[in-house]
Parts: C-alpha cells; structure tokens; sequence
C-alpha cells in the first residue's frame, strides 16, 4: 500500500532537512577560492584558505581577510571561525566569530599579530584560520530571582585553580 501524497510530502520535506542539517553549501565568489577541508580524518576543524589578490600584511591593528566564498547552512548549526595553532604559537591571531545561518556574505577572517611581532604577510592560498561547525539548541532565555548553588558558586577567572 503507498502512503498518501501528505505523508509522502512530509517524508520528502524530513530527508531534505536531514541532508540540509548535514551539508553546507559553498558559493565560490572568485575564481581561485579554496572550499574548506579537513587536513585529516581526524580533524574536527576545516582549513579556511586567504583569497587575495595581493599579499596582505598583517599588523596589531585588526584585518579582515577574504576568504573568497559565501556559504549557506541550516539553522540549527553553529559555525565558528576559530585561530589555527600554529600561526597562534607565532602570535599571529584570528578573532573567534560566528558565522549565523542567515548570513549570505563572503567569509571574512578578522586577523591580526601580537605587538612583539612586527608584522606577518599573508598570501593567497595561505591557511589562515579554521571553521569549526557544532549543533546549536534553541533555548529559552528566563528572568530568575535565585539561582541554584554549585560548590564552585561564583568562583571564576582562575578560581579552580592553575
């Protein structure tokens, strides 16, 4: 027996949010924009790549940096724009961002260096930060009087020890 056109309908809109909730899709904005990947199995981090026409120095001051891609995802997913190590361990950093699921412009990367570095020159196709993607729950924000107690209560900034 076939199920009806209304379940049948349900059923098609269940497994395209399954494979939406599981994709991301990339739009190339210029040509030689790298797609984000994974440098290992085991990397939970997908490389983002410079997309310059001209290398980029970076100083103390903040600098967005193109990645040369837009990119759309379902809601539901949280998508971070988070520092590579190894350019961190030279003190050239990456401001951790948020990308929001309704946002459709190009992926900038805001970079810049600690002041005892003098400067870093970023080129195209440089791996310049990683996107981290996690599952996002809608939840409720609410007003409360009290809160509950904890052993650690208001113990913060180093409270836990080093």
């Amino acid at each position: 027996m076939s199920p009806d056109p209304a379940s049948a309908l349900l059923g098609d809109v269940a497994r395209k949010a399954r494979v939406s909730r599981h994709s991301i899709r990339i739009k190339r904005l210029h040509a030689n924009a790298r797609l984000p990947e994974r440098a290992t199995a085991g990397s939970t981090g997908y490389d983002l790549y410079a997309c310059l026409e001209e290398p980029l120095e970076l100083g103390p001051e903040p600098v967005r940096v193109p990645t040369g891609f837009a990119m759309e995802f379902a809601s539901g997913l949280d998508v971070q724009i988070r520092p590579r190590s190894g350019l961190s361990s030279q003190g050239v950093l990456v401001v951790l961002g948020t990308v929001d699921s309704d946002y459709r412009g190009e992926v900038l990367v805001t970079m810049y260096t600690l002041p005892h570095r003098r400067s870093h020159v970023v080129q195209d196709g440089d791996r310049i930060a990683q996107m981290v993607v996690n599952r996002a729950d809608e939840v409720s924000v609410e007003l409360a009087e009290e809160l509950s107690a904890t052993s650690r209560d208001t113990g913060g900034h180093g409270s836990t020890g080093r």
